[in-house]
């Protein structure tokens, strides 16, 4: 049995729930607008941590731990961030249970804590309240620390990685003494955000800046990475936040400066969730299921044992240990390789296709053939299904190597050369609309338009735009600056915007 599911062309949104089932990445759990990550879609947020934590150090940042119950008063000091949240909250109001008259656990009438308690949506007030008593003088700036947890912000329209009521993620947070610090500190941590898309998931992203729509409540710049799925959908896939003193002065944030003045200190925060394994599946995965790059694939290789009626299954297994075995002292990006023999007691048929399905980027089949001549069938996940090539065993290592290099380009250059077609430019609203006029079965564009700021506060324009179904995703950072013509409010600009469905 090969698989199922369904065509893209046929239902996008049915057959990313397809590669999710098939991949066995993840599932819906008992508790509404969360899920359950299995094996191997955790292994993968396993290798995107261990990418990105490591780049996160590599910048100066220490990592620590806060609770996960914030008191309501925290939240209630910076009015834009409670105001922002308020509607995805989830609140902790008793602290016990007891048993009605029915046999029933409910909480205790007599439990109530006398302030609500609120589960993370995202960790600024907290820290910011510690952050006020480990502040006294500039020299105790700048503070780079970083957590890696859950949160929660309650999700109507939950789907698996993409929108979840319960997440994971990192939140960087970092306290400067001048506002240049800052704003550098906010743009360093957006580029390794553009690093870990490109050099590990090979996903292309637009890097920008959000409209004043469009920013983190309490924030006053919000820089986001922009990626393009296959069905022509954004999808943010990163965030970084300039915060200002906005936080500081809620929370009195406070340091005596070099000119001995006191001053508010200048501070960021910054985020990846676990939805960038949503934009890997929607970037790079086919038919017949998930499509991984090698440098966060689990097992980068496997080893398929095809073993007959009359072959010693033991000396097959044996062979095929050994070659992983010799594989697995080699090093690609400067890991040791990942490689797998797949010894379940299912037919080879049913494991070459469990291998495709999950997106190993190289198989590796290996009958009684193959033991005998020192040639071993390899295929790539990237390539046909069912095509194959002969590799001396001698031979293996270099061909590997050069395989998986070959898979992480090529995944990159696929998607890069995807979003750059599908990039386009139009001067009319009239073009705006008959762009985005098709349904929701069409592949649709990132579309570049001049948009006058004040076009983010005209109602009508935001109307337009919710009509098409379309949102400003970004101010890119490599704006043309060249002026134009806003095409909603007809004002001279030079500000230029990518419009798009998103998800």
């Amino acid at each position: 049995m090969a698989h199922a599911i369904t065509p893209r062309s046929e239902n996008f949104a049915q057959w990313y729930q397809d590669v999710i089932k098939e991949a066995d990445l993840a599932e819906n759990s008992s508790v509404r607008g969360c899920m359950i990550i299995k094996p191997w879609g955790f292994a993968i947020w396993e290798l995107v941590q261990k990418a990105l934590d490591g780049m996160i150090k590599e910048t100066g940042h220490e990592n620590v731990y806060f609770p996960l119950l914030i008191p309501l008063r925290f939240l209630e000091k910076e009015a834009a961030h409670v105001e922002g949240f308020a509607k995805e909250c989830a609140v902790v109001t008793h602290y016990r249970l007891e048993t009605n008259s029915e046999g029933k656990l409910v909480p205790s009438p007599d439990a109530i804590l006398q302030e609500p308690l609120i589960i993370r949506p995202t960790s600024e007030t907290i820290i910011g309240e510690a952050m006020a008593s480990w502040v006294q003088s500039y020299k105790d700036l700048p503070i780079l620390i970083n957590q890696w947890c859950n949160v929660m912000r309650w999700e109507m329209r939950p789907r698996l990685f993409l929108r979840t009521s319960e997440f994971l993620w990192q939140e960087g947070h970092t306290a400067h003494a001048t506002s240049e610090e800052a704003q550098i500190e906010t743009l360093k941590m957006l580029d390794v955000y553009d690093d870990l898309a490109r050099s590990y998931l090979a996903i292309p992203v637009i890097k920008g800046e959000k409209t004043e729509n469009e920013r983190f409540p309490g924030a006053v710049h919000t820089y986001t990475i922009e990626a393009m799925m296959q069905d022509g959908k954004a999808l943010q896939a990163g965030t970084s936040h300039f915060l200002g003193q906005n936080f500081s002065k809620a929370y009195n944030i406070r340091f005596t400066n070099k000119d001995q003045q006191q001053d508010f200190a200048w501070t960021t925060s910054w985020g990846v969730t676990t939805r960038l394994i949503g934009a890997l599946i929607m970037t790079h995965s086919d038919d017949e299921g998930l499509v991984l790059p090698p440098r966060i694939a689990p097992h980068q290789v496997v080893i398929i044992p095809v073993i007959k009626k009359d072959d010693s299954p033991e000396d097959m297994v044996a062979f095929c240990t050994k070659i992983r075995d010799d594989l697995k002292t080699l090093h690609w990006n400067d890991q040791p390789l990942r490689v797998h023999v797949d010894v379940k007691p299912s037919s080879s048929q049913d494991k070459f296709w469990t291998a495709v399905k999950k997106g190993v980027p190289i198989r590796i089949e290996v009958g009684k053939r193959e033991m005998d001549a020192g040639l071993l069938s390899v295929s790539k996940r990237t390539g046909p299904s069912k095509e194959r090539v002969s590799i001396p065993i001698q031979e293996l290592s270099s061909f590997i190597q050069d395989t998986l290099s070959q898979i992480q380009e090529t995944l990159l250059e696929k998607a890069s050369t995807f979003c750059n077609t599908n990039t386009i430019t139009v001067s009319s609203l009239e073009a705006l609309r008959d762009v985005f006029s098709k349904d929701e079965t069409h592949s649709l564009p990132f579309v570049k338009i001049h948009y006058h700021p004040s076009a983010d506060q005209d109602t009508s324009v935001q109307e337009t735009l919710k009509a098409l179904k379309i949102s400003v995703r970004c101010i890119p950072l490599d704006n043309t600056g060249q002026d134009g013509i806003c095409l909603f409010t007809q004002k001279s600009t030079s500000q230029e915007v990518l419009v798009a469905r998103a998800y």
